[in-house]
């Protein structure tokens, strides 16, 4: 699951779940967390310790998708982060931040791709360091929805009889949206100097109403084909991904277009399921083929 902020109820209600967590600081933090080792302490300290172990968190996301200036403090505060947690004896929970696929340019072909701003090299090389994934939040649906006639609607949502398309860099064939994204994310990582950093699917989902190609039917297919695929990897990376459904509920308070408010699994009154989903066949799959990072790919977002 994912939080994307401390939430004390949320967090309290994981304790002894065995449900591993990502737990986000908010935009506004980064720079606070970035100005000083006593306030990524503090943090740790009133955010962190309380939980651990009793809730597994496994990341610490820096932000999510920040942009602009903002966005230089970064670094910073991973490392403040990073080493307040050693300091505590906490060092198994690792530090990265949460990024949005315009964070590199040339995206395709996917060997193409470099990351867009200087401050991702550097919180690649801390991946590296510490031994952390990069989170990215990968979506096919606002790809396809800015181009749609140059991608296929069956391309974007994992359906067979899409065209499939060759990487000229290297001569890999890709037949889904969803590996070209990820594989230009790893072609900029290895171009930072770090491609041994694996990256976590943060963030992925198709809307199941308010829009262009927004319906239940592209929704089920796209979320049912991404839980599906992951246990078989990238042509870049044939290897489990660990990924992150967006999102658990349809969000029905949230501003903005239509389609933001329909992303959801379940409705947010009844809990009853916007349309079915099969979490058991990939899983026995992954199980299978001994592969150990397929997660239950459910991911919670928070709105209170």
């Amino acid at each position: 699951m994912r939080v994307y902020t401390v939430e004390p109820p949320a967090l309290d209600a994981l304790r002894n779940a065995g449900i591993d967590l990502i737990l986000g600081t908010t935009n506004d933090d980064v720079a606070h967390l970035a100005a000083s080792a006593s306030n990524a302490a503090f943090w740790v300290q009133t955010n962190v310790k309380p939980y651990y172990p009793d809730v597994k968190i496994k990341y610490i996301a820096v932000g999510n998708e920040l942009t602009g200036g903002a966005a230089q403090s970064i670094p910073a505060a991973m490392r403040n982060l990073n080493d307040a947690l050693g300091t505590v004896g906490l060092g198994a929970i690792k530090v990265s931040t949460a990024v949005k696929m315009d964070v590199i340019a040339n995206s395709f072909p996917p060997s193409g791709a470099v990351f867009a701003q200087p401050y991702m090299t550097d919180v690649a090389q801390i991946l590296a360091t510490i031994g952390a994934p990069l989170l990215a939040n990968v979506y096919p649906y606002f790809a396809y929805l800015g181009n749609p006639g140059k991608i296929s609607l069956s391309y974007a949502t994992f359906q067979p009889g899409a065209p499939p398309l060759t990487d000229s860099g290297n001569r890999l064939v890709y037949t889904n949206l969803f590996d070209a994204m990820l594989d230009a994310m790893y072609a900029a990582l290895e171009k930072a100097g770090a491609p041994g950093v694996r990256v976590v699917v943060s963030e992925s989902g198709w809307p199941s109403a308010g829009g262009v190609a927004a319906t239940m039917e592209n929704a089920r297919a796209y979320n049912q084909g991404l839980v599906d695929h992951v246990a078989h990897g990238t042509p870049k990376k044939p290897v489990p991904i660990e990924a992150y459904l967006f999102a658990m509920f349809n969000e029905n308070q949230k501003t903005g277009e239509e389609t933001e408010r329909n992303f959801g699994l379940f409705q947010p009154t009844t809990k009853a399921p916007v349309y079915p989903i099969n979490f058991a066949g990939s899983a026995a799959a992954a199980a299978a083929a001994n592969r150990t990072h397929l997660r239950g790919s459910r991911r919670l977002h928070l709105r209170i």
